[in-house]
């Protein structure tokens, strides 16, 4: 029986719809559009938890953040639940990965033989001053989120990438030369997260003048949902520009890192094919959650809207079909297809795991009643929010505030909510019902908070708490290569 291998490429923060194949005006992506020419784009991704580390708890795990309990940036996956990649050691195939993961240490049991320069969460413990809310408190670092600088030019970040990619193209090389040895490999890239720095030759292919507006800005008089307006509040990333023009740059240099994304995806895509790998070997490209973009006049994730809880989905190799899969899938789904990728049948592992393997769902004809969930737990909300996709309709429930519908056949930019339109009062209730079959909210969001003003106390309290853990972007890991020789314009037009 022929060998077969699995690697999934997550990146971090990259809103969907920024890929020329999902139909973006102006996205350079031609190496993440290739690989969905090849096989199936899921055009309803999305991910489990709009922030990093609860949500990339729920895909090593195949279940939902309040089933994992990992509800915010300090609380990393430790290898408990074990997940899809212990499965993979219990049956005897390499699994590796190279970048970042956002665990807790790389020390911990997570389902990995090897972590390659993993970047996890500072010091163990993550950002824990995000972690006490109702009332939340605000960063302890002076800096603001989106970095220091704007713009065009090298960072620890892209440093960071361009070093992963090149282990990940050595581990791959190395793969085929390894006759009849099944392998899984993580590899975890970080654009087009913040520091919004591109490459100058990545950065130069959006010129100012040609970029698109953001909708529903505040200046034009669109009023925030409470909700959304405390995590507004909260970051500040708007009033914090220091000019119009470094605005405009910050645009640019989120689409020139998805564009140095695209180009180090195709780095990695390519070193398969010349290790003749290509034919055996399942691609998978996500990403662990969007960014909301100056949409709203919002940026970064942590919102419920389909900028920020939506994710690329791309699969590729041995028994895919090329074609657009309208089935809404999620993270949570990658636990049985990775398994099924490497010939395991998942079934006696999904036990309460709500995911279905991506093979199945792209073959399969479209099931858009199929019902997708999010949550968030985290930095800049007081009480818990909850999503619900179930054909047409998105539902945002948030505790304490009123709750937000979208008809997104009708409003696929989320320009008008229903929920309070009368009309809709059927709807309204049904997808509450919808979200009740899956938990309660209530009883979530007291949980989240149960466990949260735990943790804090185990740390010191309060006041030792609201000055634990980075205030914006986690460092890379020491010893990473800097300043690296950024690659030609050309090869990423």
């Amino acid at each position: 029986m022929p060998r077969r291998n699995v690697i999934v490429i997550m990146s971090d923060e990259h809103d969907p719809r920024i890929m020329r194949c999902a139909g973006h005006p102006i996205a350079k992506t031609p190496n993440l559009d290739a690989l969905a020419a090849r096989g199936t784009r899921f055009a309803n991704a999305y991910t489990p938890s709009p922030i990093c580390v609860p949500a990339r708890a729920a895909f090593a795990t195949g279940l939902r953040v309040h089933q994992t309990r990992h509800w915010d940036n300090a609380m990393p996956y430790v290898g408990d639940p074990r997940g899809w990649g212990h499965v993979l050691q219990r049956e005897g195939i390499r699994v590796e990965s190279i970048g970042k993961l956002h665990y807790r240490a790389e020390e911990d049991p997570a389902g990995f033989d090897k972590e390659h320069i993993p970047m996890h969460v500072v010091g163990g413990h993550g950002m824990v001053w995000a972690s006490i809310r109702d009332p939340y408190v605000s960063s302890p670092s002076d800096k603001r989120m989106l970095g220091e600088r704007v713009g065009a030019g090298e960072s620890p970040y892209t440093d960071y990438d361009r070093e992963v990619t090149a282990r990940a193209v050595d581990w791959i090389r190395d793969a085929g030369t390894r006759v009849d040895e099944s392998f899984v490999l993580y590899v975890g890239l970080v654009a087009p997260h913040f520091p919004l720095i591109a490459p100058q030759e990545f950065f130069s292919l959006y010129p100012l003048e040609g970029l698109p507006t953001p909708k529903l800005h505040p200046s034009d008089g669109y009023e925030r949902h409470p909700w959304v307006q405390a995590y507004a509040d909260f970051m500040k990333n708007e009033e914090q520009f220091k000019s119009p023009q470094e605005r405009l740059e910050a645009f640019a240099a989120y689409y020139g890192l998805c564009s140095f994304l695209d180009y180090n995806v195709g780095q990695i895509t390519l070193a398969l094919r010349d290790a003749g790998l290509e034919g055996e070997t399942t691609v998978v490209y996500t990403s662990d959650h969007g960014d909301n973009l100056g949409t709203r006049g919002l940026w970064g994730k942590s919102t419920l809207y389909q900028e920020s809880v939506c994710v690329p989905m791309i699969v590729a190799g041995p028994g895919i079909e090329p074609g657009v899969c309208r089935t809404p899938v999620d993270l949570l789904d990658l636990y049985p297809t990775i398994l099924q990728g490497v010939g395991l049948d998942p079934a006696p592992d999904m036990a309460d795991r709500p995911g279905q393997s991506l093979y199945e769902l792209a073959a399969a004809t479209d099931r858009p009643e199929r019902v997708v969930f999010s949550e968030y737990h985290a930095a800049g909300s007081n009480t818990a929010g909850f999503m619900v996709r179930k054909g047409r309709w998105k539902f945002h429930y948030y505790v304490r505030f009123r709750p937000e519908l979208f008809d997104l056949d009708a409003d696929p930019e989320e320009l008008c909510d229903l929920a309070s339109d009368p009309r809709h009062a059927a709807v309204v209730a049904e997808m509450e019902a919808e979200l009740r079959c899956i938990c309660d909210p209530e009883a979530v969001d007291a949980l989240a908070k149960s466990d949260q003003r735990a943790m804090i106390e185990r740390l010191g309290g309060v006041q030792a708490a609201a000055t634990m853990g980075a205030g914006g972007a986690t460092p890379v890991p020491k010893g990473t290569p800097s300043k690296s020789t950024p690659p030609l314009a050309a090869k990423a037009a």
